[in-house]
C-alpha cells in the first residue's frame, strides 16, 4: 500500500538529513582520486625520479609535479621525500603505492572480464609459475588446451616463488603455479602434487654412485644456486643453518637453464625441484633425489580470494587440473638421464 503523502521520502525533507550523512560518510572517507592519478604515483615510485616517470607517463614534469600535490592534498598525506637527484618514498607513500598497485590491477582484471563475459572463446589469461612448473608441466597443458581454445592469447611468466606470489598479488597475473605450504590469508590454494627435491651432477661425480644424497655429503663442494627469494634456496639455507652445516654457496643463477649448463662445465652441483629434472637433464648429467623428507612441499594453484578469475582464466584452470595428474605420471615414469636441448639464452 503506497505510503501517506507526508510519509514520503522526500530527499530535500530535513527530517531525512541524518540518513543523508550517514549515506555519505562513507564515500567523504575515500580520497576522490583517478586511475591516472594512482598511476602516476606508482610509476615515480617505480622509476624513483620525477624526470624519468615523466618521460614513461608522456607528460611535462611541471603536469606530474602538481598530480602528485594534488594526491598529496586529497589524501592528507606526503607520499615522497624530495630531494635535487631522487626521490624516496615515505612510510605513508608505500601504504599507497601497494594500496594503488592492487586497485590498479583489479581494474584491470575486472575490465577485461567485462570485455570476455560477451564471448568466452575469446579473452587472454596470464599465469606466473615456478620454473620447475614452466619448464616441465606448462607446455603440454598450453598445447592440449590451445585445440579447443584458439582464440584465447596466453602469456606465462616464469620466475621464482616470490616473484610467483607478488604477481599474484598485484594482479598482474591471473592465477599463480607455485609452492602453497605458506601462502597467506588474503590467497586461495589448491593442491596438485607433492615436489622432493633433487643434486644434480656431473655423470661420474664422486657422489653419483650414491642411491640417494644427504645434505651434509653436501658439504665442501660448490653450488650452484637460485636467489635468495626462491622457495628451493630458502628451504636449504634453513635445512642447512639447523643442521650446522657450511655451504658453499658459489654461483647464484635466476634461470633453471643457465643451472644445468654450469653443472654441465664443472662449475658445482645444482638443487632443484624433482618435477624439473627429467626434462633438465642432458645425457651427461645424473641427478640423485636429496633425502630430506622435511623439505617436500606441495605444487599448487594460487589465487586472490576476493578476485574473482575471468572466464578465460576460469577455464584454464579447469583445463590444468584435469591434465595436471597424467602429466605428472609421465615425468614421474620418464627416464632420470633424459637428454633435453638447453637454451642459455632463457629470459
Amino acid at each position: 500500500m503506497p505510503a501517506p503523502e507526508g510519509l514520503k521520502h522526500n530527499p530535500e525533507d530535513p527530517r531525512f538529513a541524518g540518513s543523508r550523512r550517514r549515506h555519505a560518510v562513507g564515500i567523504d572517507l575515500v580520497p576522490d582520486l583517478g586511475a591516472r592519478e594512482l598511476q602516476a604515483i606508482c610509476t615515480i615510485a617505480e622509476c624513483g625520479s620525477f624526470m624519468a616517470a615523466a618521460l614513461t607517463l608522456d607528460m611535462s614534469q611541471p603536469a606530474l609535479t602538481r598530480t602528485v600535490q594534488r594526491v598529496e592534498k586529497a589524501v592528507g598525506l606526503e607520499l615522497f621525500h624530495r630531494s635535487t637527484r631522487r626521490i624516496e618514498v615515505t612510510a605513508a607513500g608505500q601504504e599507497f603505492i601497494a594500496l594503488a598497485n592492487r586497485i590498479l590491477g583489479d581494474l584491470r582484471i575486472s575490465f577485461a572480464n567485462m570485455r570476455e563475459i560477451s564471448d568466452e572463446q575469446r579473452g587472454r589469461v596470464v599465469v606466473s609459475a615456478v620454473m620447475s612448473v614452466a619448464y616441465t608441466h606448462l607446455p603440454t597443458i598450453i598445447g592440449s588446451y590451445r585445440k579447443s581454445r584458439p582464440r584465447i592469447e596466453l602469456q606465462v611468466r616464469e620466475g621464482v616463488h616470490g616473484v610467483v606470489m607478488e604477481d599474484v598479488r598485484s594482479g598482474v597475473a591471473d592465477l599463480g603455479l607455485g609452492y602453497i605450504d605458506e601462502v597467506g590469508p588474503a590467497f586461495s590454494a589448491a593442491p596438485l602434487s607433492l615436489v622432493a627435491l633433487h643434486v644434480v651432477m656431473p655423470r661420474g661425480h664422486v657422489l653419483s654412485t650414491c642411491p640417494e644424497i644427504t645434505i651434509d655429503q653436501l658439504e665442501g663442494y660448490p653450488l650452484i644456486v637460485l636467489p635468495r627469494e626462491a622457495h628451493t634456496r630458502r628451504l636449504l639455507d634453513s635445512r642447512a643453518a639447523v643442521s650446522g652445516l657450511l655451504l658453499e654457496q658459489a654461483v647464484t643463477v635466476h634461470h633453471f637453464a643457465t643451472m644445468m649448463q654450469c653443472v654441465y662445465a664443472g662449475v658445482g652441483l645444482a638443487i632443484v625441484p624433482g618435477g624439473a629434472v627429467p626434462a633438465a637433464l642432458q645425457a651427461d648429467l645424473v641427478s640423485r633425489p636429496l633425502q630430506l623428507p622435511e623439505l617436500t612441499r606441495t605444487i599448487g594453484t594460487i589465487a586472490i580470494k576476493e578476485r574473482t578469475l575471468t572466464p578465460s582464466a576460469a577455464g584454464f584452470l579447469a583445463h590444468l587440473r584435469q591434465a595436471w595428474p597424467a602429466i605428472e605420471a609421465s615425468l614421474a615414469t620418464a627416464p632420470a638421464s633424459r637428454t633435453a636441448n638447453i637454451n642459455t639464452n632463457t629470459a
